[in-house]
């Protein structure tokens, strides 16, 4: 399990309940902070002691009760990740709509998104235990309304993925074929993290049911 664990949030109510379920999976002393710009100067600061966080927590809102060069979640998630790439990056916030929360996934390469709602502290349990067997999380109740809606956009990535699947290319040799097509991010645990992430998103639970999905509705 996580050992040390960086949660951003302004909110004490949701500290709280944060600092509870931590408990509760054994993870103690986890450091809390009010703003992002603290935030990355910590995340900076460990890596350079040698050591690093293995979890950030953040919600994408923030007070703006005082200047800040990093203004919400969404920044912070993207900038700690530039600086830390193999840190682990769930975003708990009240906000959820299925492509926003897709784009944090496609852009800010988060590993985890849960909803504060009803049941949200079995949620983020549920997302700290996911997340640290290098898998995505994503709540349930946005993962239904993607599948409802079919807001759910395919990336290059995607696409590109969907098709070596559809060949018969091994997925280990993914990232050698991806970079030959000059498509970003090309590493074996990018692709791991996009077919997981589709997989959640579409409701399916293998890559066969994935490509069937995709051709019934007419990408492949």
């Amino acid at each position: 399990m996580f050992k040390k664990v960086l949660i951003a949030e302004d909110q004490e109510a949701a500290n709280m309940s944060l600092r509870i379920t931590l408990e509760r999976l054994g993870i103690a002393d986890p450091k809390y902070v009010f703003y992002c710009d603290d935030a990355l100067t910590w995340i900076k600061s460990a890596l350079k002691q040698g050591q690093p966080y293995d979890l950030l927590i953040t919600d994408l809102s923030f007070e703006e009760d005082q200047p800040q060069r990093i203004s919400g979640g969404e920044e912070l998630a993207r900038e700690a990740k530039a600086v830390q790439p193999e840190l682990k990056v769930i975003v708990f916030s009240a906000e959820g709509r299925p492509d926003e929360v897709d784009r944090l996934f496609r852009e800010c390469a988060i590993d985890g998104f849960v909803r504060k709602a009803r049941r949200d502290a079995e949620h983020l349990s549920q997302a700290i235990q996911v997340v640290y067997q290098g898998k995505c999380y994503i709540s349930p109740d946005i993962k239904k309304a993607g599948q409802q809606r079919n807001t759910y956009e395919f990336s290059t990535l995607d696409l590109a993925i969907i098709e070596l699947l559809v060949e018969g290319i091994p997925q280990k040799n993914f990232p050698v074929y991806l970079q030959e097509r000059n498509i970003r991010p090309s590493s074996l645990s990018s692709v791991e993290k996009r077919l997981n992430l589709m997989r959640e998103m579409l409701g399916v639970s293998n890559n066969g049911q994935l490509i069937a999905y995709c051709k019934d509705i007419g990408i492949i």
